[in-house]
């Protein structure tokens, strides 16, 4: 169990989204045989398939979980996260919602969380589409700062970032938030998933080149200039999953030119110098990767989801030094032979 969670949760969403998949598998094929209605290896098997991009296959082991037992309500909520994640790959906004909607009634790990995800999903709904319950994500995101909850005297980072993002919302006039489920989805690796699939990923680009285009069609605000970088990051992340290498580069480029401009939401800089690295990496330009992975590291403190990012470029680090450390080897190998 230990293992499965290391492997299909850890290094997946506090990595660099490269998953030993086959160990999992491998892992967890005798006891799916032995127990295929086993709540809990169904999970698991939902996991698997949705890091490997197959994103209906995992829905359908996510609500085999559900159907499998109805005692441990908790359980229940595991499935439900999943599945709004699920949807959101997909562009499905109103069963996203559902989701986040069910959580925010029934679990109490994280209102502000579930809170600050229906709005999200609400604000992404096209301007016909009709709102359940009533719901306004003006008024959810307002809500979301009174949710919060402190766990042995301390927030959850996930909780401060939404109360950060909702922020914007207090104020008599708001200025939205240009695209929060996406955002979000980037703070939990999800683009990791949307990638193996090129037409999820065309999908979830879509998007974002036309929330790009509004806010540059827009007015001026003091937000502005942390939207547009936003937009470029995410825009960034779909362009290198689509092989378009140099405009991956170049989006995640512009992110660092315009730092002194960035008022709000500092995270981006040290995450976009990490994308880069990480693009850099799967080119094979380890030493460069290294020196943008450590001024990354060590230039930049305080900003939102901090740990998570200090995970994630440990692990490209490591990840690294270790190829560089191999090609050293190789290169002596063939002195010597």
């Amino acid at each position: 169990m230990l293992l499965l969670c290391y492997h299909t949760f850890l290094t997946f969403v506090l990595g660099t989204g490269n998953v030993n998949i086959e160990e999992a598998e491998k892992l967890l094929k005798p006891y799916l045989k032995r127990y295929p209605k086993g709540a809990i290896f169904l999970f698991f098997a939902g996991r698997i398939e949705a890091i490997k991009g197959n994103v209906d296959a995992a829905i359908r082991r996510f609500e085999e979980c559900c159907e499998a037992q109805q005692h441990w309500k908790q359980f229940h909520h595991m499935c439900y996260w999943e599945l709004m994640w699920c949807f959101t790959y997909k562009g499905q906004w109103k069963m996203a919602y559902f989701y986040a909607d069910l959580l925010s009634k029934e679990n109490s790990w994280s209102k502000a969380t579930y809170i600050y995800m229906k709005a999200a999903y609400l604000s992404m709904f096209g301007k016909e589409d009709y709102k359940p319950f009533g719901d306004d994500e003006v008024e959810l995101f307002r809500a979301v700062p009174g949710l919060k909850l402190k766990i042995a005297g301390k927030s959850l980072p996930t909780e401060k970032f939404a109360i950060r993002k909702s922020r914007r919302y207090l104020c008599p006039n708001p200025i939205s938030l240009p695209i929060p489920a996406l955002e979000m989805m980037y703070i939990w690796n999800g683009y990791a998933v949307i990638g193996k699939q090129p037409e999820l990923t065309d999908g979830i680009l879509e998007i974002i080149t036309e929330a790009g285009e509004m806010l540059e069609n827009g007015p001026e605000n003091e937000y502005s200039v942390d939207d547009e970088c936003l937009v470029k990051l995410l825009k960034g992340l779909c362009l290198k999953y689509l092989g378009r290498v140099q405009e991956a580069e170049e989006n995640f480029k512009s992110i660092s030119a315009n730092e002194k401009k960035i008022k709000y939401d500092h995270y981006l800089i040290p995450n976009a110098l990490l994308e880069l690295a990480l693009l850099f990496m799967e080119q094979g330009r380890n030493e460069e990767a290294v020196k943008l992975l450590e001024t990354a590291k060590q230039n930049y403190k305080n900003y939102s989801m901090e740990s998570r990012t200090h995970f994630r470029i440990q692990a490209a680090i490591l990840q690294a030094k270790s190829s560089l450390e191999n090609s050293s080897r190789s290169m002596v190998s063939s002195v010597s032979l």
